[in-house]
């Protein structure tokens, strides 16, 4: 048992982190305030949640790697349905096997998604093979894997010959083109159908046609009516402005393709939230500096950035990703907003993933997830 200091979402609390029946539980409690706890040692670190990446296509990339990772839930963005439904569930499932209460690792068949345990990674951050140095100087302990929570949006709605539908990435199932509200309708049914929690509008002039307003909007009303909100691919001259102003309450990127004005962004930041995906850009290229400029601009206006890095798109880590985190410090989003960014779960939840931190002010890159060989230290 250790006293520790958490992150539950907004700011850092006190709590107590106990192991039970083999597994960590944090909750919150003052050691200062209980006689019970008085000189309960404490915790070297901090507590935050598993991390949560906005933006992933889990048929793109070896998704058996994110349960050992720091990121504890994704939200998938463009997948066929079936496929993705089948991941969510399976990936929800998973359980902590390659560790015991002792902090040993099991010698049964190895269930970190790795053919042995010298291939076990967390890819862009801290993970390697246990007892070994990572690239930030530090030993890490036994692997440990841990559920995914996937949400997803199913396949991509576009229009008849819009993007994604021409793109060779583009799995099987993955898009439905849209040519009248009645497919649009139907769609829509089949995605909440299979599970799905908002769904995908490709709006991507600069790669093929796009939908009219009126199909747009029906697209969200009949979303709507489903309790589902439209995440939209808004790419291309105006669409940022067009996908916010018919409905979507969320862009899949930080608007790129121009710099939004000033009320525009205003705009933007009272309805909208943004994944952030700035590190898909070239570090020097045009793009990246607008979306950092517009993103700093809305995250100054009070807009919603969400950390998100289109997982799958080119290679990426699979895991957290240094480069969107520094593109976001880069925008000045530091601190607690960033951690807000990465939306955490809460660590009071017994179905969370428990990281730990160096400290409050600590590059979330050096998060790891939390051993009870942290409680023996």
């Amino acid at each position: 048992m250790r006293a520790a200091t958490f992150f539950d979402g907004e700011g850092w609390r006190d709590g107590i982190i106990d192991l039970v029946d083999g597994r960590m539980l944090l909750r919150e409690e003052s050691p200062a305030s209980d006689l019970r706890f008085s000189g309960l040692p404490r915790l070297d670190g901090v507590i935050v949640g598993g991390f949560t990446d906005h933006h992933v296509h889990l048929q793109l990339v070896d998704h058996t790697l994110l349960h050992a990772s720091a990121l504890g839930g994704v939200v998938d963005l463009g997948a066929n349905p079936a496929v993705v439904a089948a991941l969510s569930a399976k990936m929800r499932g998973a359980e902590n096997t390659c560790e015991n209460s002792d902090g040993a690792r099991n010698a049964s068949a190895d269930p970190c998604g790795a053919k042995n345990a010298s291939e076990s990674t967390f890819s862009g951050a801290f993970l390697t093979p246990h007892g070994t140095t990572t690239p930030h100087g530090t030993t890490t302990p036994h692997p440990t894997t841990h559920p995914i929570a996937v949400e997803f949006a199913g396949a991509f709605l576009t229009p008849v010959g819009g993007y994604p539908s021409d793109r060779d990435w583009a799995p099987e199932g993955s898009f439905r083109e849209i040519a009248d509200a009645a497919a649009a309708e139907h769609a829509v049914a089949e995605m909440a159908d299979a599970g799905a929690s908002c769904i995908k509008v490709a709006s991507n002039a600069d790669a093929g046609p796009v939908f009219t307003d009126d199909l747009f909007r029906a697209i969200v009303d009949t979303a709507s009516a489903r309790g589902l909100p439209v995440v939209a691919h808004a790419q291309g001259s105006g669409e940022a402005q067009r996908a916010a102003r018919l409905g979507a309450t969320r862009l899949a990127h930080a608007p790129f393709t121009e710099r939004l004005d000033d009320d525009e962004i205003v705009a933007q930041a009272a309805s909208v939230a943004w994944a952030s995906t700035l590190a898909i850009h070239d570090a020097d290229s045009a793009e990246r500096v607008t979306a950092v400029d517009n993103v700093r601009r809305f995250h100054a206006s009070g807009g919603t950035v969400l950390y998100g890095t289109d997982m799958g798109n080119g290679p990426t880590p699979v895991g957290l990703k240094p480069n969107e985190l520094a593109a976001l410090r880069d925008a000045g989003i530091t601190g607690t907003a960033l951690l807000r960014a990465l939306a955490p779960q809460d660590p009071r939840d017994a179905a969370s993933t428990l990281l730990r931190l160096p400290g409050t002010d600590a590059d979330p890159a050096l998060a790891r997830p939390l051993t009870s060989a942290d409680l023996k230290a």
